[in-house]
């Protein structure tokens, strides 16, 4: 086992708090690796296990690189499945507790468009979605990727395997080639 704590990863303080709250106190092995790699700004491909904290691994980090004062999307995070989403964006928001500025939304298909495209106009910072429903929102215009600068697809093997290769492509065409993966 490790002897590295959280307080060894390099996150800000308010979401090392945030992390000390949820009862975070040894990384596990995702999170001791991928934390502080993308704190460095590199792009990454993590696996591990369910139940391994792989949504911290990259949520914490993600966090981190996300300008409360810019009232405009800086990271998207897509997920395979609806459950998937509400669940990701749950966790991230609970990494965002002591970030009082930063909003996080989940948007997903067989929920009404109104309550996401108005959490997207409220400005924020976050986007937790479905691929169909992302490329929805990017064709109405209510979702704008083109300052994005934080980008990940959680279980993409299982999006691949859902046949979601070609929306991926879609949706990552509209996000700037400078942005972390």
């Amino acid at each position: 086992m490790t002897d590295t704590s959280f307080a060894d990863l390099g996150l800000p303080a308010a979401l090392l708090r945030a992390a000390t709250d949820l009862g975070f106190t040894t990384p596990t092995a995702i999170q001791e690796r991928a934390i502080p790699a993308l704190l460095e700004g590199r792009d990454i491909t993590g696996i591990a296990q369910t139940g391994t904290g792989k949504t911290a691994a990259f949520g914490l980090p993600l966090l981190a690189a996300v300008d409360p004062d810019l009232g405009h999307v800086q990271a998207l995070v897509l997920a395979p499945t609806r459950e998937l989403a509400m669940q990701v964006a749950d966790a991230v928001t609970s990494f965002a507790a002591h970030l009082p500025r930063v909003d996080v939304v989940a948007v997903y298909g067989g929920s009404p468009y109104q309550p996401q495209v108005r959490a997207l106009q409220r400005g924020a910072q976050v986007v937790v979605g479905t691929p169909g429903r992302v490329i929805d929102l990017i064709e109405k215009g209510a979702l704008r990727l083109d300052q994005i600068r934080f980008f990940v697809l959680d279980e993409a093997d299982e999006m691949l395997r859902m046949g979601f290769a070609e929306d991926v492509e879609t949706i990552l065409a509209s996000a700037p080639s400078t942005k972390q993966v």
